[in-house]
C-alpha cells in the first residue's frame, strides 16, 4: 500500500511540474487503482468472523408458485455461478432437483476459495422477483420467491463425530435434462442423519464413491452449522442483522416490470442494471452489507 501511495504522489508532482495532460490521466488511473486496493483492504478487515475465510455451501430453494418460482430459482443459480466465475471461485454443483417442466426446485453449490463464506453470507435470505411471467399466456405480472441459505464448509481440522449406525444411505439415478450426462446406473447418493433428520445429497460425479464422499462432507457441514447455531442461541449471541428466512421477509427485490430495479432492503442499495445483476454483478450489494452489518 505504501509503495502505491508513493507512486501516486510522484505522478501528481510530475504532472504539476510539467502541466502535462497525459500525466494527469495517469494520476487518475493510479488513484482508481489505489481506491480499489483500499476498498479490498477495508472489506477484508470486515471478514474476521470465525468461518469467514472458509469455503461454503450455497443452497437455493424455490418458493411456492410452481413453474414461475422454479424458473426464478434457476435464474438465481445462474447469477451465483456467474458471480463465482467472475471472482475466481471454483463453483461445483453438488445436487440439483429439476422443476416441473422448467427451472429447478432446489440446488446445492459448493463454493471454493478464500473468504467464500465471508462474502456470500450476505446472500442469506429470501429473494423476490417481480416480472411479466413468460409462462402466463395472459402476460400478467407475477411475484415469485426463492430462499438462499449459505453455510461454511468445515475442514478436516474440525471433528464432527458421526456414528455410521445413525446414517441411512440411499442411491438413485442422477437427474438432469437428458443426454449423455444422465447416468444409467445409481451413482447419486443421499445420506440421512437419522437423529437429526438432516439430509445431504450429491449427484455431480460419475462415481458413486465420490458422490458418497461429497455427500458426507456436506452432511458434516450441515451438522456443524446446526451445532454452531445451537451454541449461539444458548449464549444469546445471534447476530442482530440476521433476518429470519420466511416468505415476506425478503432481503432483496428484483423488479423487471413495470420498471427495472434491484434493491437490497437491508442496506437500501439499488441499481437499474437488472441484466448486470443477473449476470453476477452483485459485489455492490455484498460490500454494503459487510460494511453495515459485519460484527467483529
Amino acid at each position: 500500500m505504501n509503495s502505491q501511495t508513493t507512486g501516486v504522489k510522484e505522478y501528481i508532482q510530475l504532472a504539476e511540474m510539467e502541466q502535462d495532460e497525459d500525466e494527469y490521466d495517469e494520476v487518475e488511473k493510479q488513484l482508481n487503482r489505489l481506491g480499489k486496493v483500499i476498498e479490498q483492504t477495508e472489506l477484508k478487515s470486515m471478514l474476521s468472523g470465525k468461518d469467514d475465510s472458509k469455503n461454503c455451501i450455497l443452497t437455493i430453494h424455490a418458493g411456492a408458485g410452481g413453474t414461475e418460482a422454479q424458473d426464478w430459482a434457476e435464474m438465481l443459480m445462474r447469477m451465483y455461478m456467474r458471480w463465482g466465475e467472475q471472482n475466481n471461485y471454483k463453483m461445483s454443483l453438488l445436487d440439483i432437483l429439476d422443476g416441473d417442466g422448467a427451472g429447478i426446485k432446489s440446488a446445492t453449490i459448493e463454493v471454493e476459495g478464500k473468504f467464500a463464506f465471508g462474502y456470500l453470507k450476505a446472500e442469506n435470505g429470501v429473494h423476490r422477483l417481480v416480472r411479466i411471467s413468460p409462462f402466463d399466456s395472459n402476460k400478467r405480472r407475477h411475484t415469485s420467491f426463492a430462499s438462499v441459505y449459505v453455510i461454511p464448509e468445515i475442514d478436516d481440522t474440525i471433528e464432527i463425530d458421526i456414528n455410521p449406525a445413525d446414517l441411512r444411505i440411499d442411491t438413485y439415478r442422477s437427474g438432469g435434462k437428458g443426454g449423455k450426462n444422465v447416468n444409467k446406473v445409481e451413482t447419486a447418493v443421499r445420506i440421512t442423519h437419522l437423529p437429526t433428520n438432516t439430509v445431504a445429497a450429491c449427484q455431480s460425479e460419475r462415481s458413486q464413491t465420490q458422490n458418497k464422499t461429497n455427500a458426507l462432507k456436506l452432511l458434516k457441514s450441515k451438522l456443524y452449522q446446526q451445532e454452531l447455531e445451537k451454541q449461539e442461541a444458548e449464549l444469546d449471541e445471534i447476530e442482530k442483522s440476521k433476518m429470519k428466512i420466511e416468505w415476506g421477509s425478503q432481503i432483496r427485490s428484483y423488479v423487471f416490470h413495470p420498471y427495472n430495479m434491484v434493491k437490497d432492503h437491508r442496506t437500501n442499495v439499488e441499481t437499474s442494471d437488472t441484466q448486470g445483476v443477473m449476470d453476477g454483478k452483485i459485489d455492490e450489494f455484498i460490500k454494503e452489507f459487510l460494511l453495515q452489518f459485519s460484527i467483529n
